[in-house]
């Protein structure tokens, strides 16, 4: 049986020498910490759009929510192809990922109440969201909520020593 773990590729001609990636456990765990993250979708002119949002990384993808009337929910019906980046944004220390994926609408509502646990567990309960007829319902409002497996994970280090590394799914 293969690893479900992806193999580290640490790209030598962008990384110092005696820079070694972090393992994909390592990356996880920043993926899971990160407070926020940008995601970049595609209008339906082509035209990029890019915004930040708090995500979950739960169960191999991160999960992010929107609202339905949103720019980033209407550019997602028609091109479901997102990335999702963090990290610092510094250029001499700190770490930075980003995520290419397919962002899947999650409608199941238990699967969506245990999302809403993590994003109550993650953020405290000003991100308390309650789950009706396969939406989050915070407030007035209700909001879509995706997945996003990654298919390639980039990893930036920033600093000595400085590393590029790519991690591919299948």
């Amino acid at each position: 049986m293969a690893s479900l773990e992806p193999r580290a590729e640490l790209d030598p001609r962008y990384s110092s020498e005696g820079a070694t990636a972090p393992s994909w456990s390592e990356t996880a765990a920043m993926l899971s910490e990160a407070e926020l993250f940008w995601i970049s979708t595609v209008r339906p002119d082509g035209r990029p759009h890019v915004t930040p949002l708090p995500a979950v990384w739960a169960d191999g993808a991160l999960h992010f929510c929107t609202g339905p009337e949103e720019r980033k929910a209407r550019n997602l019906e028609r091109n479901p192809n997102v990335v999702l980046t963090t990290g610092t944004n510094t250029w001499n220390k700190g770490y930075d990922l980003v995520v290419e994926g397919e962002a899947l609408r999650v409608g199941d509502d238990g699967r969506l109440r245990e999302l809403a646990d993590a994003w109550e567990r993650k953020y405290g309960s000003f991100w308390h969201f309650e789950v009706r007829n396969g939406r989050f319902h915070h407030g007035p409002g209700d909001a879509f909520v995706f997945s996003v497996a990654p298919r390639v994970v980039f990893g930036f280090g920033k600093g000595e020593p400085f590393s590029q590394t790519r991690w591919r799914f299948e």
